[in-house]
């Protein structure tokens, strides 16, 4: 078995480095409110129209930063459900704080491992949607074993998808664009959904102040969606 497919090498090689910033005193009460509230245990399978109160589609959304797109997205769509994914916890209270202000019922959240959540906690065939957008390039040639796109992770991304869901992936890295690119379109259980083209950026993916700064500067963004099929 080859490390990009064998399940260990995903829990030993993290695709990111935890880096605790310091908590704003609205974000620390964010979290101390709201995790009880809309907060998951990384280690206890989901039972999704229980945890919901509803069987609406699922979008997981893996490294949400600071939420403001996530929020955009659950405000705006009232009939999907979303699950987000985020390490860094100054992220997780700015991401609490609109979701209190706004009072979001369709948002529940994860604070560990994209990884060893989706192998431990999402059941299989459960989302309609994963979304990856502008994960770490890690763009040093020595560093590209840690990025988060590879085999491994797209045969366990597809064992959470529903057949006919969509892999949603966006970066501003071009290199990181063609391994995607490369990888995804190598897998037996994803089709590209524009083939052999990247994806336009669809009005369902907010444009974040970041995205903005850049593209206001020239910087290009590529948008991959890709379908799961099933593999035969």
């Amino acid at each position: 078995m080859s490390n990009e497919t064998n399940p260990n090498f995903l829990r030993r090689i993290r695709s990111f480095v935890k880096r605790e910033g310091r908590l704003t005193p609205g974000q620390d009460s964010a979290i101390k409110t709201g995790w009880p509230l809309y907060g998951l245990d990384p280690a206890v399978l989901i039972e999704p129209d229980s945890l919901f109160g509803n069987n609406h589609p699922i979008t997981l959304e893996i490294g949400f930063g600071n939420g403001e797109s996530l929020t955009t997205m659950a405000e705006n769509n009232p009939g999907r459900n979303f699950i987000g994914i985020e390490v860094h916890r100054p992220g997780v209270g700015h991401l609490l704080r609109i979701v209190l202000e706004k009072k979001l019922t369709n948002i529940r959240l994860f604070d560990t491992d994209a990884i060893e959540v989706l192998q431990h906690a999402i059941p299989d065939h459960s989302l309609n949607c994963v979304q990856l957008f502008f994960p770490d390039p890690w763009h040093k040639k020595r560093h590209h074993k840690r990025r988060i796109v590879q085999t491994g992770f797209l045969n366990l991304i597809h064992s959470k998808l529903e057949t006919g869901g969509s892999f949603h992936a966006a970066t501003d890295w071009k290199n990181y664009a063609e391994h995607m690119m490369e990888t995804l379109n190598a897998h037996p259980g994803f089709i590209n959904s524009t083939e052999p083209n990247y994806a336009e950026r669809p009005d369902s993916r907010p444009l974040t102040k970041f995205e903005n700064r850049g593209l206001r500067l020239g910087h290009a963004v590529w948008d991959m969606i890709f379908i799961t099929k099933t593999i035969k």
